[in-house]
Order: structure tokens, then C-alpha cells, then sequence
């Protein structure tokens, strides 16, 4: 496993790319090592503001070429997110190392999770919380996949279907208490009495009557988070997991 020291000079060698390229006139730390020291499985996350004017993707592709070479990186996937591309890469020793660009004339922070480095930055509008109705939405759709999975005998499909509606339930949790509701970042800050309805929601095994059971779990906490917004399908899914066989 990659220690903080190999971190470190992965750090070193990406800023000393960032100096050397006239291209790249911002940089700045993000995530868990922006603000403290983080820990000893912290990834490295740094994004720079490219030039306006400059192709974003030219620059991308000439650090992606250093990275792997130098740094051994293997790239796994590009995530696009509004006028900014993260690309993510496993550096050797289990390193995450998400290097991420942006429109100099949009540049700046999205969380408080934010260190610059050198340059400056724009005040960019956060990303939009998720829409409530849509998670509720979600949520609903797939316990009635989850359900329909159970009777199917299709366990595996029915545990994923249970693991989805426990997600967008704690998203919409997130949401209502004005935490991020975004890839599970504000599960943890959840209050202890919301976190507390969903424990059971996790399948311990494969057997049809623990499905089950996790399922019903799943929907209470559902229909507790949404509050009003569930009294329209509360009769409906709570008959879903009323009886173990549905005729």
C-alpha cells in the first residue's frame, strides 16, 4: 500500500508539471487534504484552471501521458462535471489520484474543501442538491423492482434493487437536512435517529426471507424521511411487502 511519503512526491511532481506548463494559471488542493492533513488513505485530488482559450482536452492529454509514464498511472474513468473534467487514475500502492481542469474564467471552489495553491479564482455557483421529488421517485421504483427480484428468485438483482432504495432514501434524508446528497457525502452527518431506521436495511444474506426483511426495513425509513411526500404511495408500498409471497 502507498504510504503519505509516496503522496507527497506525487504531490511535488504534478505541481512542478503545473509550473512548468504556461498553460495551467491555477491550482489548488481539494478533498480531505485541503483543509487538514488528512490520513494515511487519503487520495491525492488537485485541479487546475487551464487558460481561456486553451483546449482543456490538449492539456488533459499531455498530463495524462506524464502521469502514466512517470508516475505509473493507470486511468479508470472521466467523470465531466459542469465546465470541469476529472480524470481518475490508480497510481502504484492503491493511490487514487483524481486530477481535475477547468475554464480559468470559471475556476474556484465547490465545497469548503478547497486550498489554492497559486492563481485565482471565480466564485462558481455549488452544484445543485438533487431534486427531493426525483430521489423520492427513485427510491419508490426501486423497491418495486426489489420486490418483483425477491419473487423472481433473481437475489442478486434483489439485493442490488434494496442497496438503491436505502441510497436515494438517505439522499433524500441528506437533502431535507441540508447536507450533500451527492455520491453518499453527507451520509455520515445524518442525525443518529435517521441513520439508526436504516441499519436494518442492510441484506446479511441472500435467503428470501432476509431480503425481504431488509426490504420492508428500506421502505419505513423511506416513508419516515419523506414525510408528506410518501402519504400518496405509503398504502401501496407498504402492502409490497406485507405478505412473503405476492399472488
Amino acid at each position: 500500500m502507498f504510504g503519505v511519503d509516496d503522496r507527497q512526491r506525487a504531490h511535488e511532481r504534478v505541481l512542478a508539471l503545473a509550473e512548468n506548463d504556461a498553460r495551467v494559471v491555477g491550482g489548488a488542493v481539494v478533498g480531505s487534504l485541503a483543509l487538514a492533513g488528512g490520513d494515511q488513505w487519503s487520495d491525492l485530488d488537485l485541479t487546475f484552471a487551464v487558460a481561456d482559450g486553451v483546449v482543456v482536452d490538449d492539456v488533459l492529454a499531455d498530463w495524462t501521458r506524464t502521469v502514466e509514464t512517470e508516475l505509473g498511472g493507470v486511468r479508470l474513468f472521466d467523470l465531466p462535471a459542469g465546465p470541469s473534467i476529472y480524470r481518475v487514475f490508480l497510481l502504484p500502492g492503491c493511490l487514487q489520484f483524481d486530477l481535475s481542469f477547468t475554464p480559468a474564467s470559471e475556476f474556484g471552489a465547490t465545497s469548503p474543501k478547497f486550498r489554492l495553491l497559486f492563481g485565482s479564482v471565480v466564485d462558481p455557483q455549488p452544484p445543485p442538491q438533487p431534486d427531493p421529488d426525483e430521489l423520492f421517485g427513485y427510491a419508490v421504483h426501486h423497491a418495486l423492482r426489489a420486490r418483483f427480484s425477491i419473487e423472481r428468485g433473481r437475489v442478486w438483482l434483489a439485493e442490488y434493487w434494496i442497496t438503491s432504495v436505502r441510497t436515494y432514501a438517505l439522499g433524500l434524508a441528506c437533502v431535507e437536512h441540508g447536507l450533500p446528497a451527492h455520491h453518499g457525502r453527507g451520509f455520515d452527518e445524518l442525525p443518529a435517529g435517521v441513520l439508526a431506521r436504516f441499519d436494518g436495511a442492510l441484506v446479511r444474506s441472500l435467503d428470501h426471507a432476509e431480503l425481504l426483511r431488509a426490504l420492508r426495513v428500506a421502505i419505513d425509513g423511506l416513508l419516515h424521511v419523506a414525510g408528506g411526500r410518501g402519504d400518496a404511495v405509503a398504502p401501496q408500498l407498504r402492502e409490497l411487502v406485507e405478505d412473503d409471497t405476492l399472488s
